[in-house]
């Protein structure tokens, strides 16, 4: 018994010093995470590379011009690219021989687009400034330019990410938000990544803009938790009978799309939220934040004031793209978005 007391007492300090080691490392990763994110700047292109914002800008608005979806698709490529390994465009990275990249995960492949433009974009800047601009900025850029020309609000962007050399599919799904999460799935998945619960509502609202393939939320309109033909009772059921009418029961072997807002599906408001409320949120994970009081009040704030909440969307999508981010000699400033140099 004694040489067990003993035993336990040793075992308590070595705990306690580990633990203290333990603490002291989360501190240091931690501090410099936060030191890389410091060191992004607004103008850092300003001597190096001037013509940078304006060529993504007219690169963005061409694209629109052609596609008037392309606002939700850039400001999706920066949140799958920010919430997998940070804000290091290794969501841009082909798969290589025996490593399947970030952008052909089955939930990325195929309804994440937008690569062509900042491919577009990344070949107009090298030809100008060969190798300064790394695209991990022009994804922020881009994603920024979204918001501008879909909300008609502009925020200034800090740069100076750098581009990463790792892209792996299997890392998608560890880290990226499910449309089938609860709350508190949605809230533990966005802490990870430095978020508070009012950032997952906030950046929630980004579903005011672009599409999703019916797949992704059939199990709401068809055998709802295998109930025969049920529904999820939780949905507005003259809105249910619209998206029959546009999705297939699953094993049709068709996958068409529908707006994630059927009101104000190319304008980035407030009508998200007025949809949830209304319980017209498309995914399941859209309509959970009326499941739990503290989310349903900021759902209804953010009703009551839309300019409060585009403001603090934009602040949110500053911070997001601080997310790890690569900045002085690492990584690399990628020749081509597609392949590391």
């Amino acid at each position: 018994m004694k040489g067990m007391a003993s035993y336990s007492s040793s075992h308590g300090r070595l705990a306690m010093a580990g633990n203290l080691a333990l603490f002291c490392l989360i501190l240091e990763l931690a501090s410099v995470g936060l030191a890389h994110a410091d060191e992004l700047r607004v103008g850092y292109y300003s001597s190096s590379c001037p013509s940078v914002e304006d060529v993504v800008r007219n690169t963005v608005t061409n694209a629109v011009a052609r596609d008037p979806g392309m606002p939700a698709a850039l400001i999706r490529l920066h949140f799958h690219d920010c919430f997998v390994r940070g804000c290091d465009a290794s969501v841009l990275l082909d798969s290589t021989p025996g490593n399947p990249a970030e952008k052909d995960s089955p939930t990325n492949n195929p309804s994440l687009n937008g690569f062509d433009v900042i491919d577009e974009a990344k070949s107009t800047l090298e030809s100008q400034c060969p190798q300064v601009v790394s695209c991990a900025d022009i994804v922020a850029f881009a994603a920024r330019e979204s918001v501008r020309i879909a909300g008609g609000f502009y925020y200034p962007v800090p740069a100076g990410r750098r581009d990463g050399l790792v892209s792996k599919e299997s890392e998608v799904n560890q880290n990226l938000p499910m449309a089938f999460f609860n709350v508190k799935q949605l809230e533990d998945n966005f802490a990870r990544k430095g978020f508070s619960l009012e950032d997952m509502v906030t950046l929630s609202g980004a579903h005011t803009i672009g599409d999703s393939h019916c797949s992704a939320f059939s199990n709401r309109l068809y055998n709802f938790k295998n109930t025969t033909n049920a529904s999820d009772p939780s949905m507005d059921q003259t809105y249910v009978s619209d998206l029959k009418s546009k999705c297939p029961a699953p094993g049709s072997g068709q996958d068409p799309t529908v707006s994630l807002d059927p009101v104000t599906p190319r304008t980035l408001d407030n009508q998200y939220y007025v949809n949830v409320k209304s319980h017209r949120g498309l995914l399941s994970s859209d309509q959970a934040l009326m499941n739990r009081a503290d989310t349903a009040r900021m759902v209804l704030a953010n009703i009551n004031s839309g300019s409060m909440w585009l403001h603090k969307f934009a602040d949110a999508m500053v911070r997001m793209g601080k997310i790890e981010v690569l900045t002085g000699t690492q990584g690399q400033i990628r020749k081509s978005c597609r392949i590391i140099n």
